[in-house]
């Protein structure tokens, strides 16, 4: 057939790989994957070997964009050159640390601005330094295995720098960097990761609640531990720090919400809807979603003051606040309870609606897990089981943040 817009949208997946030829120009053609993945290829012969080289993947580029390629790399193959060949030999020559400036360029834009630091700061840290100067195809599964144990003393950022590794892997078998197939870091054995998730107790709650009243009325004391000449601060009496309600009640959402850091942080007045009880993210890890609140929310929100458009502003009160380290950092160190990092608040958050017995899929729509997008249209909570659960998780986590008031 001849290849077009129109034949390539139709052809379907069929459970095995099969190929589809172009009828104009002899050699182009689409080959369709198993799991319906198109990619347009030309076949020649070069010194009597059979030769294929990909041209792109359908919905990258168009049918006559690839037509076009197609007839450039016959018409190169007229001449005697081996367009193929030549192809592997520029992979050959292509060095990680090029390999990863380009994945970062052509590829970083697409991820959210957290996700590509972290992206760049365990590629340039870890394994740029490791492997940078090797050619890709040279790259071997015992290369990353060193790499990989280097790191041995943090499990989880040892598979994290492995599991970026791989997606850099990927991403150029995707653009025809390095051959399909290709990915020497998926033959390497991950580290098995600890638990990480921390459930906070009644008490640990009702201590969280002492202190957070405490930083945003008296002040939280500051201990100096540096002592001597070169301590660069001095001890004085009666030094204590009050921390603004903004950050005070950003803690407190995250235990009331389940709602991620970032999720909070970016918050903006606009998507703030007190009198039908949402908030509205426009960007979560999840996509767009609303999420529930309680009676013990909105309480938080009406008392953050209204200074800016963010609900917890940074220095620009238009701009919302970098993280919450220092503040946590002295909140949960005169709470005892070092050990908890903000995230586990989500977790709490969900360890009360589940051992409240209100089930998981109900959890999981509350905190915008994916096996529950069905749930956040707001058409569908106006008098849903998660409105419940919302105000019942709420109800649960405000006596125990007030108990003592």
């Amino acid at each position: 057939m001849k290849l077009s817009k129109r034949s390539t949208d139709q052809a379907q997946k069929t459970g095995s790989r099969y190929f589809l030829w172009d009828e104009e120009l002899i050699g182009f053609g689409m080959r369709v994957e198993a799991s319906g993945r198109k990619t347009f290829i030309c076949r020649y012969r070069s010194g009597g070997v059979r030769r294929q080289y990909t041209v792109g993947r359908f919905g990258t580029i168009t049918v006559d964009q690839a037509r076009g390629e197609a007839r450039r790399v016959l018409g190169s193959v007229s001449l005697g050159n081996d367009p193929s060949a030549a192809k592997q030999a520029r992979r050959s020559v292509l060095l990680f640390r090029d390999l990863v400036n380009s994945f970062l360029e052509g590829h970083g834009p697409k991820l959210k601005p957290g996700s590509r630091k972290d992206y760049a700061s365990a590629l340039i840290g870890h394994a740029v330094p490791a492997i940078g100067n090797l050619a890709i195809n040279a790259i071997t599964p015992a290369d990353l295995n060193r790499l990989h144990l280097k790191l041995a003393d943090r499990p989880y950022r040892a598979n994290r720098v492995l599991s970026y590794v791989g997606s850099v892997f990927s991403w150029a078998q995707r653009n025809g960097l390095a051959e399909k197939g290709f990915n020497p870091a998926a033959d390497v054995q991950r580290f098995k990761e600890p638990s990480r998730e921390r459930y906070l107790t009644q008490g640990e709650i009702r201590r969280l609640g002492e202190v957070l009243r405490q930083a945003e009325t008296t002040g939280l004391p500051w201990e100096i531990k540096a002592v001597g000449t070169s301590a660069k601060h001095v001890a004085k009496s009666n030094q204590v720090e009050v921390y603004p309600s903004h950050v005070t009640g950003a803690v407190r959402l995250l235990l009331l919400t389940g709602c991620r850091l970032r999720e909070i942080l970016d918050l903006r007045w606009q998507d703030v809807d007190l009198d039908r009880g949402f908030l509205w993210l426009p960007d979560s890890k999840t996509g767009k979603r609303p999420v529930l609140i309680s009676a013990a929310t909105t309480e938080v929100l009406r008392t953050i003051p209204r200074f800016g458009t963010c609900v917890v502003p940074g220095a620009n009160p238009d701009m919302p606040r970098h993280d919450l380290k220092k503040p946590w950092s002295h909140i949960r160190r005169l709470a005892n309870l070092e050990d908890v990092r903000l995230h586990d608040l989500r977790h709490t958050h969900a360890s009360i609606g589940a051992g409240a017995g209100l089930g998981l899929p109900i959890v999981g729509g509350l905190l915008g897990h994916k096996s529950t997008q069905t749930t956040q249209r707001y058409a569908h909570l106006a008098d849903d089981p998660l409105r419940r659960a919302a105000e019942r998780i709420g109800d649960e986590l405000n006596r125990a943040l007030r108990q003592g008031e």
